[in-house]
């Protein structure tokens, strides 16, 4: 871009300048968290910009003429030299990572995901597996973390949703129209689009691609519609998560393997690679096959030296969450590409994504492929870290669940993305403009010093720009549909500013129960409309359209919102998107959540609320069966697992009920005499203290450098210098164990317990292996007075699990080789029989399950 410095001359700032600076202004998504630009594109075209919230349609839509008259006059283009400025000084000043000792030990890192949920205006995302790519990028921009996006542009993206007259949904797939996304082609230093190749059955792929802008960042976005491709090919990227498993594969294989290519086509080869769940795991297979084509490895050894670099996060909370692609598909798609760029024959190609290799008829697991090929593996809150370490226990047969090497990073928010102006206000006032720029640790105490006055302030003026926003928006949704031109102007003036507002919106699938407030409609009625202290309740959400059960949630709750009695308490908003989630968290006053746990992974909608000073009523799941006490909000359930109980739904319909009429209710109502709500206001100060950096994609990305990008970077580089010498090694280390492991047994072992100790012998017979090659261990379950159901309540696995290691003392003098003696002892604070022997693989540096599964046990 054209830099300028904040004290340059106005008239040195031609009008053509102006232009240019204007579109770069525009193209970088920055906007959707720094607003400073927003007076300028309203001035443009404000209807437009009122309307879309989008530059760069502004910009793309707004007359030759006018556009002259602004530019020529000196006002305007000071306001875009000052916004271009400060645009360049918060993409180039040091920032938390620049600032970090560490940072020289990680140039790049490729964020892998097949969405991003960073605009309205760029529609390539569906929930909340983009919502985290999206807010996570954001945040790296903020920190200055060296990431690079790669993802898919979409010509129809997630589908678009239309309310019926008769209460239905209605799926609608408008094109994308690559003109009015904020995005540009990505071209060669020559100046041609850049276009990548890989190879589909009978056909080359050509693949474009796009850049956006996401402040210092860059996601870079590929694209089949090429006027060379195969017509069936040019489709490929037309639509997020639809068609079957075909094109799904397609798009995978886009993803990962074109992914790959496009970085070392622009010189922008990570050390670290981070796969947003496994549909980005063909990555894996594309990396090895290019550090065997540099280094002239061999696939297990290019795969030990790169998994070391690959960094997995699962956002699975139940196996049948995986993409899985029948065997005959992979063979035809990546038989040939095995064979001749990895030299793998298809069985062991396959084996990499079964958990039984032996097993021709099982399905290839990318998320199974995403585990072998991966070093660092993460759930998305503490509790599915724990739930994941149970989905991929069959990898780690024998193996104890307590020891699945998963660990979790918590999901957060983008909190600039998400607070109102009014929230904006406050955040500054207390805690200063680069509040999220840094180390969160004083924010808490400058929140908790904000007045109540103050703080309920700024909830009344989110819940009145609410109001007004979705009046607007159900009277234009009611007149598109067909309702009567009465309707249509009631909704305009339905809902009241200072009653409590309630939210409901997410995904509809039967698992999120979204019916359990509407078990009970008539006691749901007489909470509506109660006289002295009513509620009003937003509710918004899409279903799949192959989703006939999760439509049918939808039809129930529409009807019953158009009866009589419930239409001037309650809306149902159509098409949920970025948009209307911004608007919603902005100003509801409790966010509700029902899921079945364990179902919800973590969950981010609720996040957004915190920022704003909403409160959440939610079950004691995902996030919330972290961060939850009873000063910060409301929970249901009982922190245990209930399956899909008819009995326990009831149960936990009856608590929401009881919640909302005998606390939540009464406490928003009980006024001092300034007509503050005391109580309340205090937990939303302790919810927005607490709570808001907590769960801010500022600390899970803070989080991910320094536990997995780091640590990641550097096992990465130890293994690939010198031609791969040490990844060499323990990959011929690893097939020696394959080859030598049924050999390895005990022999006797022996306890005696004395002065208030057990002490343990073993002999071992390791056969062809070297003593340093295993670790002979004693493992001890944690007592059962640390475990409650699932291990223990919020997922973590207790230290009382770590094993203690045997010490070798000789090797024997007797006739049979390969026998060893180990020796330890313990407190005899259990029991001796709680412990057993057993032995592991060991290796300097390698990661033991995740790298080399193997286990014996004493018999």
């Amino acid at each position: 871009m054209t830099e300028l410095s904040s004290g340059a001359d106005t008239s040195a700032l031609t009008a053509t300048t102006a232009l240019e600076l204007l579109r770069q202004l525009a193209l970088d998504v920055r906007w959707t968290w720094n607003h400073a630009a927003d007076p300028l594109w309203s001035r443009i075209e404000p209807e437009l910009w009122a309307r879309t919230h989008n530059p760069w349609v502004v910009l793309q839509t707004v007359s030759a003429h006018r556009l002259g008259e602004l530019l020529v006059e000196p006002e305007f283009r000071a306001q875009v030299e000052h916004l271009a400025s400060a645009r360049q000084a918060a993409s180039t000043s040091p920032a938390w990572f620049q600032q970090n000792p560490a940072s020289g030990e990680l140039t790049r890192v490729a964020y892998f995901s097949m969405e991003f949920m960073l605009s309205e205006a760029l529609p390539i995302y569906a929930g909340g597996l983009g919502n985290v790519a999206g807010d996570q990028l954001k945040a790296a921009s903020d920190l200055g973390v060296p990431i690079v996006g790669v993802g898919l542009l979409y010509q129809q993206g997630y589908f678009r949703q239309v309310i019926a007259a008769d209460g239905s949904q209605q799926a609608l797939f408008p094109y994308n129209d690559p003109g009015q996304l904020p995005v540009r082609p990505l071209r060669t230093p020559e100046g041609q689009w850049l276009r990548l190749q890989i190879q589909l059955p009978g056909y080359s792929l050509w693949l474009r691609v796009w850049e956006a802008t996401v402040g210092r960042l860059r996601l870079y976005l590929l694209d089949s519609n090429d006027i060379a491709n195969y017509p069936a090919h040019r489709g490929i990227t037309s639509e997020l998560y639809g068609g079957g498993p075909e094109l799904r594969l397609q798009q995978e294989l886009v993803l990962g393997i074109g992914g790959w290519r496009l970085l070392e086509a622009i010189a922008q080869v990570p050390e670290v690679c981070h796969l947003n769940e496994g549909h980005a795991a063909f990555v894996i297979l594309e990396r090895a096959r290019s550090f065997m084509h540099a280094s002239g490895q061999p696939f297990a050894t290019a795969l030990a030296i790169t998994r070391a670099g690959n960094v997995f996060t699962t956002h699975t909370a139940v196996p049948a969450g995986f993409d899985c692609f029948a065997p005959q598909l992979i063979e035809r798609y990546l038989g040939k590409y095995g064979a001749e760029q990895l030299h793998l024959p298809l069985h062991e190609l396959l084996a990499l994504g079964r958990r039984d290799a032996r097993d021709d008829s099982e399905p290839f697991n990318m998320a199974w492929l995403a585990m072998r090929g991966s070093a660092t593996v993460n759930g998305v809150s503490r509790l599915h870290g724990m739930i994941s370490r149970r989905i991929f226990l069959p990898l780690f047969p024998r193996w104890s669940v307590l020891e699945v090497p998963i660990g979790y990073v918590t999901n957060g928010v983008h909190t600039p993305s998400w607070d109102s102006p009014a929230a904006d206000e406050l955040w500054t006032g207390a805690c200063g403009k680069h509040r999220w720029l840094g180390e969160l640790q004083a924010t808490e105490a400058q929140l908790r010093a904000v007045p109540a006055g103050r703080i309920w302030q700024c909830r009344a003026a989110g819940r009145a720009d609410l109001i007004t926003y979705a009046r607007e928006r159900l009277s234009r949704q009611l007149d598109a549909s067909g309702a009567t031109p009465e309707q249509v102007e009631a909704a305009r003036h339905i809902f009241r500013p200072e009653v409590l507002t309630l939210g409901f919106a997410r995904r509809f699938a039967t698992y999120k129960r979204p019916n359990l407030l509407l078990s009970d409609p008539e006691r749901l009625v007489r909470l509506l409309t109660h006289p002295q202290r009513p509620v009003q309740l937003i509710l918004a959400g899409k279903a799949h359209p192959a989703d006939a059960p999760g439509q049918a949630l939808v039809g129930e709750w529409v009807r019953f919102i158009r009866r009589h009695d419930v239409r001037p308490h309650a809306m149902f908003l159509a098409d949920y998107d970025m948009l209307l989630t911004e608007q919603l968290v902005h100003g509801v006053d409790v966010w509700i959540n029902t899921p079945r746990r364990p179902w919800e992974a973590c969950g981010t909608s609720g996040m957004k609320v915190l920022v704003n000073g909403g409160l959440n009523l939610s079950e004691l799941d995902g996030w919330w069966a972290e961060g939850y006490s009873p000063d910060v909000g409301w929970a249901l359930g009982d922190g245990r697992e209930h399956d899909d109980d008819p009995a326990w739904d009831e149960r936990e319909a009856q608590q929401l009920y009881e919640l909302l009429e005998n606390r939540i209710v009464p406490e928003f109502y009980e006024r001092d005499a300034e007509g503050i709500p005391q109580a309340w206001v205090a937990r939303v100060r302790e919810s927005m203290a607490r709570l808001t950096p907590a769960y801010s994609a500022n600390r899970s990305v803070r989080q991910y450098v320094e536990q997995c990008y780091l640590p990641a970077a550097a096992r990465y580089r130890e293994r690939a210098q010198n031609g791969g010498r040490q990844g060499e090694q323990i990959a011929n280390w690893l097939a020696a164990l394959e080859y030598n492991w049924p050999q390895v047994r005990f022999g006797r072992v022996d306890v005696e317990s004395r002065e208030g100790r057990h002490f343990f012998s073993a002999a071992v017979y390791l056969g062809a292996l070297r003593p340093q090659s295993v670790r002979v261990e004693l493992y001890a379950e944690p007592p059962a007075d640390q475990l409650r159901q699932d291990e223990s309540p919020e997922g973590e696995s207790p230290e009382a699990s770590k094993p203690l290691r045997l010490e070798m003392l000789r090797q024997s003098d007797g006739a049979e080789s390969g026998e060893y003696r180990y020796a330890a002892s313990v407190p005899a604070s259990r029991a001796a029989t709680d412990y057993t022997a057993r032995i592991i693989p060991a290796y300097p540096g390698v990661q033991v399950p995740l790298e080399a599964a193997y286990v014996l046990w004493q018999r």
